[in-house]
């Protein structure tokens, strides 16, 4: 099969995520924190060397300072939830994902804060200059920002978004799902203060995984409490990271796996991988664009977006196109409105969503020029038809 599937997980793996998993199965089985022998040693020593992975990859001081989830998705509530307090307020995009705009909209719902939203256009594209324009007349206390969408892969300037909160007295928080291990992420120089990102997507390590890197001073309030294996003499939650925040045992077998591959990341590079990505989806963009009936989604400058692209076939349901594709073409895509509603209202394609395809690692642009080619053949009998 042809995975284009690489914005939902990425696939395949490396084989050293299989075999950092299977080491770790057969060889430690520890659990980190809880005792003192040389396998519960060997399992923290592998949770550590994976978060040190982490932050050399993100340009990140001190690798405490980066939680460990089960998911994105999680990272971003603990940094909602944990921020924000009755009477706060906010500025967001129209590009987010649910991941996001749920936990804000419940929080809104019930009176707790206000959102304002910077809206996109049609490429999926944020000006700087329009949060600005908020923060200059509101007080607002987080900036939340997708650093790449989901539906177009439009990509925000994150460091000119983070100086103009700051200059206003705010913190900013990144969610990195689409960018994490390919496109280039440096909390440092883009001065982030919260960076949320997910293991199993460009980081190519398996499923539930993720993280949540918090910036010295950003004080957090944590959503579950319990044992830590550390100050075990209280029965108050510890108060220093990680340990705050990674109560219960942690997912060390997944964790061993997203090191592995975090790994690979570091060795290929972000910048090649970058590279390979960006000549495969130019070279969909440009022949997609000459198939009758499609049309493209996202900005036509490759520098201002990654590896997503979304597109639909005239007079052909994008839910038709993806199973077309599975059934008869044997490639693997994702249509819908990809959890994204807001994303689509901005482009114009909401209710109906679109197919979408990402392009990883691992793909080549043999596998390219048969999409391309079934997609005109959709195309040509929805023509006919």
């Amino acid at each position: 099969m042809i995975y284009f599937d690489n914005a939902a997980t990425s696939f395949p793996k490396p084989e050293a995520v299989i075999e950092a998993m299977a080491d770790y199965f057969f060889n430690i089985g520890g659990s980190t924190g809880r005792s003192g022998h040389r396998l519960a040693i060997k399992a923290s020593e592998l949770v550590f060397n994976t978060r040190e992975l982490l932050a050399r990859l993100f340009q990140i001081k001190d690798s405490a300072r980066i939680i460990f989830t089960k998911n994105v998705t999680e990272g971003l509530n603990i940094a909602i939830n944990g921020f924000l307090e009755k009477g706060d307020q906010v500025v967001t995009t129209s590009m987010e994902h649910n991941s996001v705009m749920r936990p804000l909209r419940y929080l809104e719902q019930r009176g707790q804060i206000k959102i304002f939203t910077v809206r996109a256009n049609r490429e999926g594209l944020v000006d700087p200059a329009a949060f600005a324009d908020i923060l200059k007349k509101e007080k607002i206390k987080l900036v939340v920002v997708n650093h790449a969408s989901n539906v177009t892969g439009s990509i925000a300037p994150v460091a000119t978004i983070s100086e103009i909160a700051h200059r206003y007295g705010s913190r900013i928080l990144v969610d990195a799902a689409q960018t994490a291990g390919a496109y280039p992420v440096d909390a440092a120089s883009g001065d982030i203060d919260m960076l949320a990102f997910t293991g199993h997507k460009s980081l190519l390590g398996p499923q539930g995984t993720g993280g949540l890197y918090v910036r010295e001073g950003i004080e957090l309030s944590p959503i579950v409490r319990g044992g830590t294996g550390s100050n075990s003499e209280r029965e108050i939650q510890p108060d220093f990271l990680p340990d705050q925040f990674e109560s219960g045992t942690l997912n060390i077998i997944g964790l061993a796996g997203l090191g592995a591959g975090v790994q690979y990341v570091l060795e290929k590079g972000v910048s090649n991988i970058r590279r390979e990505e960006m000549k495969l989806t130019g070279m969909f963009i440009k022949e997609a664009g000459k198939i009758e009936g499609v049309e493209l989604y996202g900005p036509g400058d490759m520098d201002k977006r990654v590896s997503v692209v979304s597109f639909n076939i005239s007079r052909c349901a994008p839910s038709t196109v993806a199973y077309l594709l599975d059934k008869r073409f044997d490639i693997a895509c994702r249509s819908g409105l990809h959890c994204a509603p807001a994303a689509h209202n901005t482009i114009g394609t909401h209710p109906r969503g679109t197919v979408r395809f990402a392009f990883g690692c691992f793909n080549n642009a043999a596998e390219v020029a048969k999409g391309l080619t079934a997609l005109a053949e959709i195309s040509r009998k929805e023509m006919v038809n």
